[in-house]
Parts: C-alpha cells; sequence; structure tokens
C-alpha cells in the first residue's frame, strides 16, 4: 500500500456465482475430493465454464474416481450456488467434461521425499503474506468489508430472504486513509445479476442494507448517496457463466489482499498443499498474521522464495513499515528459529493435508474464523508469544 499518509484506497471482491468463482470451487471441490481419500493424494486441477458447458484438465496422483462421481459433485457445486438457468444449470442441460489425467513422473520425482532428500517444492515461485491492524481479523478494510456485502447478500439468497437476487454479483469499497489509516468510506458500488421481474431502483433498495450492515457506522455517518452505485451499466439478467467465461485462478487479488500488499506468482484454487503457492502463501499470511496480533507492528508484510525440488526457501524477506532495522531483524530470527517453512513443515505445522479447500474459493482465504475441521487454521493466533520482546 501507498507510503502517503493520506489518500483513497480501493479493493473489490465478486461473489461465488462470478464465473471465475464457480471455476475456483470446483477446482477445489476436487482437491478436497481426492484429499478426503488420500491425505497424500496430489492434484493440479483447472476448471472452465462457460453457457452450459464445464471442463475440467490438470494432473493428479492419488485414487481412481470413475469420472460420473466426480461429475455428480460439480453438479452439486453449481446447485449450491444456486445456478439453474436457461444458460447455466446443474442439470443434464450443463455438458461436463472431465480431462483429468496422472501427475507427470518428472515432477513427482523432484518433489517427492527420496532417502535422504526432503520432500522439495512442488514449483518455485515466491508467495507473499501479509497482515495489518485495520480490523478486528487483521486485514485491510477495504477488501474485508467488500467480501462481507457479498457474503451476507449469498447468505440471505440462499435462505430465500433476499429475493430476486441472481448468484453472480461484484462489490468495491473505496476508503478514504488519513494519517495512514481508514477514516471514512468514499464510494461503494455492487453490481449484482437480478431477475427481470425488478427494475434497477428495486434492486438499488434491495442491496442497500447490505452496504449499511457490512460496514461500521463510524465510517459511513457522513456517506453521501450520490458515491452508492448500483448496477451502474443498467440491467444484469445474464450473468454467471453464461455471461462471461470463467477460469480458475483469475481472481487471486480478491482471493489475497486486495491490491493492499503484493500477491505472488500463482493461483491456490484447485492445488493440493504440497504446491507452495498455496501452503507458502498461507503460512506467510499466519506469520505475518501473528507478528501483527503480538503488536510488535501495525503492519507486517512477508516474502517468501522457493526453487522446485528444493525443501528449504530461498529467502524470507520481512517488511514492518518502520525502518527499525534490529526489530526487522529480531522478527527475522524469531521466523528462521521457529517456523519450519518448508513444504512438509508447513503442511505439518497447519494441518494442511485436509479436505478443507472448497469453502476458501468464495470470500477470500484470509481474515476467516478458523474451524473446527481444520479450515482456515493459518487464521489461527496461537504464536504470539514468539514475537513478544
Amino acid at each position: 500500500m501507498s507510503n502517503l499518509k493520506n489518500f483513497l484506497f480501493t479493493s473489490e471482491s465478486v461473489s461465488e456465482g462470478h464465473p471465475d468463482k464457480v471455476s475456483d470451487r470446483i477446482s477445489d471441490m476436487v482437491v478436497d475430493t481426492y484429499l478426503s481419500a488420500d491425505p497424500y493424494s496430489r492434484v493440479a486441477c483447472e476448471t472452465l465454464t462457460t453457457t452450459n458447458k464445464v471442463v475440467l484438465a490438470g494432473e493428479v496422483r492419488g485414487p481412481e474416481f470413475k469420472k460420473d462421481d466426480l461429475i455428480q459433485k460439480v453438479r452439486e457445486c453449481i446447485k449450491d450456488i444456486g445456478y439453474d438457468q436457461r444458460g447455466f444449470t446443474w442439470k443434464e442441460a450443463t455438458k461436463i467434461e472431465s480431462h483429468l489425467h496422472s501427475q507427470s513422473s518428472d515432477i513427482a520425482m523432484g518433489v517427492d521425499s527420496s532417502g535422504n532428500k526432503d520432500e522439495g517444492a512442488g514449483d518455485q515461485g515466491i508467495m507473499f503474506g501479509y497482515a495489518c491492524n485495520e480490523t478486528e481479523d487483521l486485514m485491510p478494510a477495504p477488501i474485508h468489508y467488500s467480501h462481507k456485502i457479498l457474503r451476507l447478500m449469498a447468505e440471505d439468497r440462499k435462505s430465500g430472504k433476499l429475493k430476486n437476487i441472481e448468484p453472480d454479483s461484484k462489490s468495491q469499497v473505496t476508503f478514504e486513509y488519513i494519517n495512514g489509516k481508514p477514516a471514512r468510506v468514499k464510494s461503494v458500488v455492487i453490481s449484482s445479476q437480478h431477475s427481470p421481474d425488478v427494475n434497477q431502483d428495486q434492486v438499488r433498495n434491495l442491496l442497500r442494507p447490505y452496504m449499511i450492515n457490512s460496514i461500521p457506522k463510524k465510517f459511513i455517518e457522513d456517506f453521501n448517496e450520490d458515491e452508492f452505485y448500483v448496477n451502474p451499466t443498467g440491467n444484469f439478467v445474464i450473468g454467471g457463466p453464461d455471461g462471461d467465461c470463467g477460469l480458475t485462478g483469475r481472481k487471486i487479488i480478491v482471493d489475497t489482499y486486495g491490491g493492499a500488499a503484493p500477491h505472488g506468482g500463482g493461483a491456490f484454487s484447485g492445488k493440493d498443499p504440497t504446491k507452495v503457492d498455496r501452503s507458502a502463501a498461507y503460512a506467510a499470511r499466519y506469520i505475518a498474521k501473528n507478528v501483527v496480533a503480538s503488536k510488535i507492528a501495525d503492519k507486517c508484510l512477508i516474502q517468501l522464495a522457493y526453487a522446485i525440488g528444493v525443501s528449504k526457501p530461498l529467502s524470507i524477506y520481512i517488511n514492518l513499515f518502520e525502518n527499525d532495522f534490529d526489530k526487522n531483524k529480531f522478527v527475522v530470527n524469531k521466523i528462521k528459529e521457529n517456523f519450519d517453512l518448508s513444504p512438509r513443515g508447513i503442511r505439518e505445522m497447519l494441518e494442511l493435508n485436509k479436505p478443507i479447500y472448497e469453502k476458501t474459493a468464495a470470500y477470500g482465504h484470509f481474515g476467516r474464523k478458523p474451524e473446527t475441521d481444520g479450515s482456515f487454521s493459518w487464521e489461527n493466533t496461537d504464536k504470539i508469544n514468539i514475537f513478544l520482546k
């Protein structure tokens, strides 16, 4: 985020019905399906969604699954999201193809442990983690409240409380920062697919409460109603994969920090936890969140770098945004002393070999509540004492 003290900053979110998020959801369902049968399965699944068609492709290593069983699970995902429209439905009118095949033996050889060789990273790359004290969940305010708007809309849509609103939605929140802290909301955008039975004024009235209920009153006390934009282009009846092709991994900034921090080179969804694109990003968030939760710094950015087949990170970079060399060195040393950041170490530390990924596919991988099944374990703040001087 900018080093300026006073500025405007904007983040967007997209709903679970957005075409790219439908693809992410299906890819993560495949990951969970394999991990449920064998916690050490390898999965790299990409999904394409378009008008009445879903295509799965990628590499897997693990139990054998009948194509029909996977295809049925895809339909269950689509049904849960809420699509039963002429151009995209969970029913037979939508054709589903699976082109998953065995993982490359060359990749497997580089990643697997053998003899004295520890398990290596599943790919080269850089991964980032970030935390700040702008919200209770230690997330940047713009992305946090953008997610919340859409999450509340989805809950009410599925329960039947919110009618005439369809699954494909986007939100965008702009905050004014004063002295580096979020001070007030400058503008809010919500674009949502809707039934043909409502006009734009009605859509605006349906969605306005979600803006009000998602953002703390202190940030919208003097909000200008002219800065609340709902479906700025007009009608939004045709949506979802029928209106726009969806692909796994195209909403990586939505998945992380809304642009308030860098993103590494890879997406998360569709990848088992041996892929450091996913697991190391989770580990970096885990560490950054514990640093900020310890109150040693208001915000923390971490970068990890890996090479395929190499178990230890090539570099660890920390930025506490304070120009305090001694504090920075202290944090780096504490990380090296207390965290095993090899792929195996990360998986064991965060217990990632579980079917916990489908629920990460929408409303962000970070800033979520840890759950009893082990999901969002990287959001725990159980390592605070490590960073207390």
